[in-house]
């Protein structure tokens, strides 16, 4: 199977990478905004909507609120950058929040924000992808209609890139980042002049609809509650945001300056265009309902289960650029491709994150393991196949999704700038210097109010989502919590259960004497090989075994072994049953049984077949008695192999597959070979 699929592996990722070229791979700045801020940046094509749709729930009076929940947003999205700025330097390892909270607060709290993460991480891609499949059904109806199958076919295709590697895939995920960021700084900006110099009048497509609010009239506490919901979704723009931190050391150095300073600027350019596209939906009147067959009216009459409800940015592109203008078509197309890039955030920061936990032995060791391309593949594909049964559980519904949201990663921020204030207090215990002194009481101060202002939004998130959705992600983390504590204390169990003893002990003991058992079922090369090799041991006692599952069969391998006078005893078991396995098992279970210092050492002739189809026919009987003899103690189990004609053939097309170059081979240049020095005649 690995001939088969190895020329469509390189076609698709590409070669394979040797590990002392991983600093090849290290990101510049330029690159490192769209592979790390992807998310944070692409969330304001669809948190400004989210804003908009909880307010419709009180009626067009409440649009009033969201200039000052803008404000609230960008008050956060400044607290958490100015945070993790703080985070960047003082751990640049790449553990980011997880390794914050382990450190200064614990293993538990540690696994709760990696639990929280991971979480955020599927949720991350699932949102993003289901919002981009939403922003360009507003283009392309076909793929409305074909929600699900076509966001797990995004899902397959950024999977595929990100297993390429980071570096290839940063430079593809650039450009449509930085066009969808210049398309809306312009968008801003002509909207400004259009209203503000030239006193156009720009409308979007709603702004003649009515909004039938479901709860006219709130105030009090209700009203309260309202707006804490809004402010919790207008949240979503700050997911993301610690990716930067977990991926520290994708940067190139010096790292945490880089880092630092490219959480500055996708902190800058998310809260412009946030509070940039809140104030054109005001300007344009944009409509939003979280019902809109219903609660959207036109003339008195709801719009009906037939209307499609366009995002804020696209409403709000129709009204400054005009419908199918070109600089409309392309901020669409812009912001559908970004929001699919946004995922990467996530495709970097799960592996990443993966790859720590399974070094701490709190997930399987198989993702700490870098893939062909330098990536942690296992991670990826692990992330991949989550993010896509999330999708198709929710029908890529990006409302019904993003109630999940954002819990996770208020989690991961709360108990991060937590987790800071402990770190600064205690090198405050041990410094001695005014200067530094009085740099650590201003990190300290900053990452104090960071962790106060976090916390107090997932009380909001908590109170506000849980009913909506929120208890989802919550049980997701608590499921994460659980499998992680008792991979954890699995391979705790097992460290303990194979470390070697100080002293003498049975495993150190040579055994009193070993019994060789050579399984036979005829007599023919792989047989004879096997015999030959027993020998070769100079066990103690030497027999052949064979099972009598065929008395004609059994019959002719007596009188074959006896006419070619074969030195060594040949025992048959008999089989009432035609059973192969259980016998075997049972007469080696006799062996320790009788001899319980013995070593019992059963040798099995195998075929090596060279086509995929062949393993199929052969060797099916020695699998499973292998795996069998595995859970008996005291027994070594030996494969002889002898090679078939086939195997010949294979070895002569993996030596073509060497000269083989793979497509764009001619574009890198030919593999370096080691010239032959030696004399020729």
């Amino acid at each position: 199977m690995s001939k088969l699929t190895d020329v469509p592996k390189r076609i698709l990722i590409g070669r394979a990478l040797r590990s002392d070229r991983l600093g090849e791979t290290l990101l510049p700045k330029r690159v490192a905004l769209p592979v790390f801020a992807s998310d944070p940046l692409s969330s304001v094509a669809y948190a400004p909507g989210e804003v908009l749709l909880v307010l419709s729930i009180a009626g067009l009076s409440a649009y009033h609120f969201s200039p000052w929940i803008a404000v609230a947003v960008v008050v956060l999205m400044f607290t958490v950058v100015a945070s993790y700025r703080q985070n960047v330097h003082a751990y640049p390892s790449g553990g980011g929040d997880y390794e914050v909270a382990t450190t200064n607060l614990g293993p538990r709290a540690g696994l709760t924000v990696a639990s929280a993460l991971l979480v955020d991480y599927v949720l991350t891609v699932a949102v993003s992808i289901s919002s981009g499949i939403e922003n360009l059904g507003s283009a392309i109806p076909f793929v409305v209609e074909h929600k699900v199958a076509c966001a797990v076919g995004v899902i397959v295709l950024l999977t595929l890139m990100n297993l390429r590697g980071v570096r290839e895939s940063g430079t593809l995920f650039a450009i449509p980042t930085y066009v969808f960021v210049a398309g809306v700084f312009l968008m801003i900006a002509w909207g400004a002049f259009r209203g503000g110099v030239l006193g156009d009048d720009m409308r979007a497509p709603t702004a003649d609809f009515e909004i039938k609010p479901e709860h006219p009239g709130l105030a009090g506490f209700a009203l309260l509650f309202l707006l804490l919901r809004a402010f919790s979704s207008g949240c979503a723009a700050l997911t993301g945001v610690e990716a930067i931190s977990n991926g520290v050391p994708g940067f190139r150095k010096p790292k945490s300056r880089n880092a630092a300073t490219t959480l500055a600027l996708m902190g800058l350019l998310a809260v412009t265009m946030f509070c940039g596209i809140i104030a054109l939906a005001g300007v344009t009147d944009v409509r939003m309902a979280e019902n809109p067959a219903k609660d959207l009216v036109h003339n008195g009459v709801p719009l009906g289960p037939d209307y499609v409800q366009d995002p804020v940015i696209s409403q709000v592109a129709e009204a400054v650029f005009g419908h199918g203008s070109f600089l409309f078509v392309v901020l669409a197309a812009a912001t559908a491709l970004v929001l699919f890039l946004a995922a990467n955030t996530a495709y970097n920061g799960f592996p990443l994150l993966g790859s720590i936990l399974a070094q701490d032995r709190y997930l399987p060791r198989q993702l700490h393991t870098r893939g062909d391309r330098l990536a942690f593949s296992n991670g990826i594909v692990l992330l991949a196949g989550a993010a896509a049964l999330l999708v198709s559980i929710y029908g890529a519904d990006s409302t019904r999704l993003i109630q999940l949201y954002i819990v996770g990663v208020f989690v991961s921020f709360t108990l991060s700038q937590t987790g800071m204030v402990r770190h600064w207090n205690r090198l405050l215990g041990t410094e001695k210097d005014p200067a530094a002194r009085r740099r650590m009481v201003r990190s300290r101060a900053i990452n104090a109010f960071g962790a106060f202002f976090t916390g107090l939004v997932l009380v909001v998130v908590l109170l506000t989502k849980f009913t909506h959705g929120a208890w989802v992600a919550l049980l997701g983390m608590c499921i994460f919590y659980a499998t992680m504590t008792a991979i954890r204390r699995h391979y705790d169990r097992v460290a303990d259960e194979i470390a070697a003893p100080d002293t003498p002990s049975e495993d150190t003991a040579r055994p009193s004497r070993v019994h060789s058992v050579v399984l036979v079922s005829k007599v023919h090369r792989p047989a004879l090989r096997a015999l030959a090799y027993a020998k070769l041991l100079r066990s103690d006692t030497l027999e052949a075994l064979s099972v009598n599952v065929d008395a004609e069969e059994t019959r002719a391998l007596r009188e074959e072994w006896e006419r070619r006078g074969i030195d060594v005893p040949l025992k048959v078991l008999d089989s009432p049953y035609r059973e192969v396995t259980r016998p075997v098992i049972e007469y080696v279970k006799s062996l320790r049984a009788q001899s319980p210092r013995d070593v019992v050492s059963v040798i099995i002739p195998e075929y090596v077949v060279g086509h995929w189809y062949e393993h199929f026919l052969h060797n099916q009987s020695a699998l499973r008695l292998k795996g069998r003899l595995l859970f008996t103690p005291g027994v070594m189990v030996t494969s002889v192999p002898y090679q078939l004609e086939s195997s010949e053939a294979a070895k002569l097309r993996a030596r073509r597959r060497q000269d083989w170059a793979a497509p764009g081979a001619a574009r890198r240049g030919p593999a370096e070979r080691a010239k032959d020095t030696s004399p020729r005649t």
